[in-house]
């Protein structure tokens, strides 16, 4: 992460942003729309996504950059998750389902990937000795 300034500058937080344009871009579709609960669950969980990415980020800090990140996580499984029930509500077509299934799962191992990262670079600075 060395020569990252900004939370906007993460790939992790790049995927996560056009991620969530797409899940608000199926959600407005009419059914979709009409399942209010799901619609918002998703939305927030897309969200939730980008927002723990750069709010750990802001923290300046290793340890709880990387407890974000598992919060990330967690939403971008529980986004997973919401994907299945629209597809099983006919809400989404197969092509739609599948495009979006791949994108979560590659933003989902964008996010590990730079959870264990920040898990190496925080373990590093906590075998630093003190001086």
């Amino acid at each position: 992460m060395a020569g990252v300034q900004r939370f906007e500058d993460l790939v992790a937080w790049q995927k996560a942003r056009e991620f969530t344009r797409q899940v608000y871009t199926v959600t407005r579709h009419d059914n979709f729309a009409r399942d209010y609960a799901l619609c918002d669950q998703m939305r927030r969980a897309a969200v939730s996504v980008m927002a723990n990415v750069a709010e750990g980020f802001g923290r300046n800090s290793p340890s709880e950059f990387h407890h974000f990140l598992l919060i990330a996580v967690g939403s971008c499984q529980e986004l997973r998750s919401h994907l299945y029930v629209a597809l099983d509500c006919g809400y989404l077509a197969d092509t739609e389902f599948q495009d979006l299934m791949t994108k979560v799962v590659d933003l989902g191992r964008t996010l590990n990937a730079l959870r264990m990262s920040v898990a190496n670079n925080r373990d590093k600075q906590l075998k630093k000795p003190r001086t």
